[in-house]
């Protein structure tokens, strides 16, 4: 395993766990995956796992994990304030208290101001005192380094990043978001001011490997690479890159990402890797609907849509042919038990005010419905869902 430095000297794994996405097993998290996972991880050398108060179950599961093997003084934890729920200056003590508990430790390595999108967000928070209780936990002992999470555009995150001493921070950054988002510029500038970067969504959440189009794979494979060693390999070719998150939920991810990062460099990215980069972001570009990264920070939609479940479909759709999207579709949103379709949204515009993406959701959920449940396929599904179902 490689390692890059943070702002105090001390070296974070250049691969990330990010804790997100779990594999769920009935309304809750399968702990024993998880703990396999995690422990091939941390056997690999990833010091650095990342987790957040709205991740359901994530940080009580990090937590139990990490407490069973006794390697919590090993291993760096990195969660977040839910900011948008803050209404007052108890509630931030209400809530990091919760945090410790569900994580079974008295103190947090890397603790993040989660998802701010603007500097209102973050002066929302200086009026109820948080320079104060940054200022009070990182004296008893209980935050090491204080960041931020981000999703904005570049102009914003530029404020933010002047508006506080900043220990580190965490964007959303790939091939595919290199001048959105925080992008490039953001990624340079925390790194002049000596702000170590950690991202996230290197592979677009998933997107850049299962759902990219044949074309891309073909041409990657030419390479004699896999999609997410291509994507990795170009985020850590850049020196400003602290650390890459990745949602491993499987063994051989975790063994093929700890491989990568075992090797990857600073600079070995050659001028056919960037012309192959290129090449890549304009096949996506031709084929993408909706710049969906399956976050599902719009969910729970109050009406049950499976938000996310609509948008990959309607993605793979242009990418791996309408057939293959559609069957998709058919088998995991149209024939649930409960229905999750398109046609349930009542406009409220809940999910739109939490898309870290900013999509216009109520509208590229009608282009989705209509693209992915044509007249004979609304008819299979009914047929289907009578059969399976009695309904």
């Amino acid at each position: 395993m490689k390692y890059r430095k943070d702002r105090k000297g001390e070296e974070i794994s250049i691969l990330g766990y990010g804790c997100m996405r779990f594999t769920r097993q009935g309304a809750g998290i399968d702990v024993k995956k998880a703990e396999e996972e995690i422990m091939s991880a941390y056997r690999s050398g990833v010091n650095y796992y990342d987790t957040a108060y709205i991740y359901p179950g994530s940080e009580a599961c990090l937590g139990e994990i990490l407490e069973r093997n006794g390697i919590r003084k090993e291993i760096k934890i990195a969660t977040k304030l839910p900011q948008y729920l803050i209404k007052n200056s108890s509630s931030i003590d209400k809530y990091f208290a919760e945090q410790l508990k569900r994580l079974r430790t008295d103190y947090v390595d890397y603790y993040l101001m989660h998802m701010l999108t603007d500097l209102e967000s973050w002066n929302k928070l200086v009026s109820l005192g948080i320079k104060d209780w940054i200022q009070a936990r990182k004296e008893d002992g209980k935050i090491k380094q204080i960041g931020f999470s981000f999703h904005g555009n570049t102009s914003m995150f530029l404020k933010i990043l002047e508006a506080y001493d900043w220990d580190f921070c965490q964007i959303q950054y790939n091939y595919m978001d290199e001048v959105s988002q925080a992008g490039r510029i953001g990624l340079q500038a925390a790194a002049e001011k000596g702000i170590p970067v950690i991202i996230m969504e290197p592979l677009r959440g998933g997107k850049l490997v299962d759902l990219l189009p044949k074309e891309a794979k073909a041409k990657i494979a030419n390479r004699g690479m896999s999609p997410a060693e291509l994507a990795f390999r170009w985020l850590w070719d850049q020196p400003e890159v602290t650390c890459v998150l990745s949602g491993m939920n499987s063994i051989p991810m975790v063994e093929e990402n700890c491989r990568i990062a075992s090797v990857a460099e600073v600079g070995e990215f050659t001028e056919s890797d960037h012309a192959l980069i290129s090449d890549i972001k304009s096949i996506i570009e031709k084929t993408t609907k909706v710049p969906c990264t399956g976050c599902a920070y719009c969910m729970p939609c109050p009406k049950g849509v499976d938000i996310p479940g609509a948008f990959r479909c309607y993605n793979e759709m242009y990418s791996e042919g309408k057939s293959v999207g559609r069957r998709e579709y058919l088998q995991v949103v149209s024939l649930r038990k409960e229905p999750a379709l398109p046609s349930q949204c009542v406009k409220c515009g809940k999910c739109e005010s939490h898309c870290p993406q900013h999509i216009k959701i109520i509208d590229e959920l009608k282009n989705a419905d209509k693209a992915l449940r044509p007249i004979y396929y609304k008819i299979a599904a009914s047929v289907a869902r009578r059969f399976m179902m009695g309904k």
